[in-house]
């Protein structure tokens, strides 16, 4: 592996992955391509943007004849499809465009590394094919059990993956991570909400109680994780990426208005979305048996990104003053506040 064709590397844990890859791996030459959907900013990319280790390619998954082309003409040898529709409220109203991103654009990578022979295929998915797990952890043996259309569509990716392991022998990997906080992320997701709404002393939209367990992990040991296990991950098999440890959304909120130094007064509690998963929990046992452990507690990850988003205004205030983002916005929280 040299010449890695890394999709929707212009995201948010794509580009954290285009950096860490860079900075690992000195002889490797990183390929993007990205659709530059609402999601997909080039700003996340400005830094390694005159490497010459770095290109970028903007395309759609779901384009057969663009994807080959590129394979073909960087002479890519390696997929990292972070490509994806990943935003659950969003797939609450638009469904159809996360099933064709995240099933069909798959079934289209894995068409064409299988055609090309590519040496393999590696596939970004997430805790949440599991579903809500009440009690213990799920591991990589749990049951498929979605419960939201991002969730199922994310599945049917990771069942294709797999399905061409075995009928046709496609060499891959899959990684499911946790939540993911950190540079970048673009302010739809929980933390860069908050933590942008508190800068400016704007209400943190907390859904129902805020009791809701997740388990929070830097973008940095994410990538890390991904990166174990495309060099050392057995063929065929998946692997959970997480920290083994929970937070409840409303500790979440109160530790970054602390950070902020910010009254706790500016937490409102709106009505909860439908089909809200309550808690997720990962088994991590079998990442830990390549070496792989996160490098961050919670706290330090938090910290880490409230500083972030804190020195680098200049990244989201342009985004967050756009229309495009003040409608989203608008649509998903507006007059659902809890009396």
């Amino acid at each position: 592996m040299h010449n890695l064709l890394v999709t929707g590397g212009a995201g948010f844990i794509g580009s954290n992955y285009v950096h860490y890859v860079l900075a690992h791996h000195p002889d490797y030459y990183v390929v993007v391509y990205d659709k530059l959907t609402y999601a997909g900013n080039l700003d996340n990319l400005k830094d390694v943007a005159d490497d010459p280790r770095y290109a970028f390619v903007q395309g759609d998954i779901c384009d057969a004849a663009k994807v080959r082309e590129t394979l073909r003409a960087h002479s890519i040898d390696t997929v990292v499809n972070f490509a994806a529709e990943t935003h659950v409220d969003r797939s609450l109203t638009e469904p159809g465009s996360f099933i064709l991103t995240d099933v069909y654009g798959t079934h289209v990578l894995l068409e064409a590394a299988k055609e090309l022979k590519l040496e393999r295929y590696h596939q970004v998915s997430t805790d949440e094919v599991y579903g809500q797990v009440l009690e213990g952890a799920a591991s990589e043996s749990s049951p498929i059990a979605t419960r939201s259309p991002y969730a199922a569509s994310k599945a049917g990716g990771d069942l294709l993956v797999l399905a061409y392991f075995t009928s046709f022998g496609l060499p891959v990997t899959i990684t499911r991570g946790s939540n993911n906080i950190g540079p970048y992320q673009y302010p739809e997701k929980v933390v860069p909400v908050w933590v942008t709404n508190a800068i400016d002393d704007k209400p943190l939209p907390v859904y129902g109680d805020g009791l809701q367990m997740r388990d929070y992990q830097y973008v940095e040991d994410h990538c890390a994780g991904i990166d174990v296990v495309l060099h050392q991950g057995v063929l065929g098999e998946a692997y959970n990426l997480g920290t083994g440890s929970e937070t409840c959304n409303i500790d979440m909120a109160n530790i970054i208005l602390d950070l902020l130094n910010k009254p706790r007064s500016l937490i409102q509690h709106i009505t909860d979305r439908p089909g809200h998963d309550r808690r997720y929990a990962l088994d991590v046992t079998k990442i830990r048996g390549l070496g792989w452990q996160s490098q961050y507690t919670f706290q330090q990850a938090l910290e880490k990104t409230v500083r972030w988003y804190q020195q680098n205004e200049w990244w989201w205030r342009k985004i967050k003053s756009g229309e495009l983002y003040r409608d989203y916005y608008q649509k998903h929280y507006a007059g659902r506040e809890v009396k």
